[in-house]
């Protein structure tokens, strides 16, 4: 799950070089000019030659308008990048998890909206894509950076959740492996729309939406992630949506305060690949590119030898901080990305609470 979206932060030494830099990200020079000499350092007369040249060019109003939005922190436009995997499903990246967009004969059904700020960009992109209305989100689960774009959808979209994750969503409890001890929980985002934005719809194990080419199949096998993760089928495209139940090929991030667990991860991702094996070939992961169902195999395997890995340490008597310290990823997922120390810290304090 990551929410794992960082805002880029300005390194620049003073205002003036700040006010230039932002000019220069939103004003580029034309690939065929020339590279404008830079003025020298410790000299102010080469910069304020190239602040009279710009304002020159561009107004101004211009130039008022960017150092007013330097001076007051605004922050970098909200790219939304499309990725089209099928004719009628399509991929938006950026901002947070990975959104799927499906258009069906009648209207838009939305999986996970990212973080907050970003349904708007969300929404404006989807009218690149379809003329048609956004009818119905999917929340694979709770996370800020999957449900927090819920509330700049209109009110009159449906947001369909596993039942469990309808609850969190409630709640909006600190995430395990990000909260930090002593600090000040974020706002619940739906509290400060007045429940804008939560489930109406809920499942507990399974539910279909719609028919035919349409058909949206949601499951539900158990906890892992957390204990909300939906899988959202696409039926006729062959193509199915795990959330961060998958993030990508890297330790999981398990969060235990919204019902995560280390112990059962391994064997949920398992019934997933046994229950949908068949009916799809692609799996949208939750931040990364798209894997294979022999991908989603192995991640279980992957899952299930880290338990016992950290079991088996337990047992002989290390401890949670000696096997954090010690572990490596095993030479057979060599692809897989590097494990952050914090959150493999955490996923072994995880699994260490549950196994008695």
């Amino acid at each position: 799950m990551r929410s794992r979206t960082t805002a880029a932060r300005n390194s620049c030494s003073g205002p003036w070089n700040s006010t230039l830099k932002f000019l220069s990200t939103c004003f580029p020079r034309p690939r065929s000019g020339s590279r404008r000499p830079r003025g020298r350092p410790g000299k102010s007369g080469g910069v304020m030659r190239r602040i009279v040249v710009l304002a020159t060019v561009i107004g101004v109003g211009a130039l008022s308008y960017v150092a007013s939005a330097f001076q007051s922190g605004q922050q970098a436009p909200k790219v939304v990048e499309v990725e089209k995997l099928k004719d009628n499903l399509f991929l938006l990246k950026g901002g947070g998890g990975n959104t799927a967009v499906f258009v069906q004969a009648n209207g838009i059904t939305v999986v996970d909206t990212k973080n907050p700020g970003w349904g708007t960009p969300i929404l404006t992109k989807i009218k690149e894509l379809s003329a048609k209305p956004v009818t119905t989100i999917i929340n694979t689960h709770t996370h800020g950076d999957h449900v927090s774009g819920n509330v700049e959808f209109p009110a009159t979209v449906e947001v369909v959740t596993q039942e469990n994750t309808a609850a969190n969503m409630k709640k909006m409890a600190p995430v395990t492996g990000l909260s930090q001890p002593g600090a000040t929980p974020p706002p619940n985002i739906f509290d400060q729309n007045q429940g804008r934005g939560l489930a109406k719809k809920t499942f507990k194990d399974r539910m279909t939406l719609g028919s035919g080419a349409d058909q949206v199949d949601l499951y539900y096998f158990g906890r892992g992630h957390t204990n909300g993760d939906a899988w959202v089928l696409f039926p006729s495209l062959r193509v199915v949506h795990a959330g961060d139940i998958f993030s990508g090929k890297n330790l999981p991030l398990l969060d235990a305060n919204n019902g995560g667990s280390g112990v059962e991860i391994g064997d949920t991702l398992a019934k997933a690949h046994s229950a949908l094996g068949k009916s799809a070939d692609m799996v949208i992961t939750g931040h990364s590119t798209q894997m294979t169902m022999n991908d989603l195999q192995e991640y279980a395997q992957f899952n299930r030898e880290f338990l016992s890995a950290v079991q088996g340490a337990k047992k002989a008597g290390r401890s949670a901080e000696e096997v954090a310290k010690s572990w490596t990823m095993p030479a057979k997922y060599a692809g897989y990305a590097a494990p952050q120390p914090a959150r493999l810290q955490s996923n072994v304090q995880v699994i260490f609470n549950e196994t008695k």
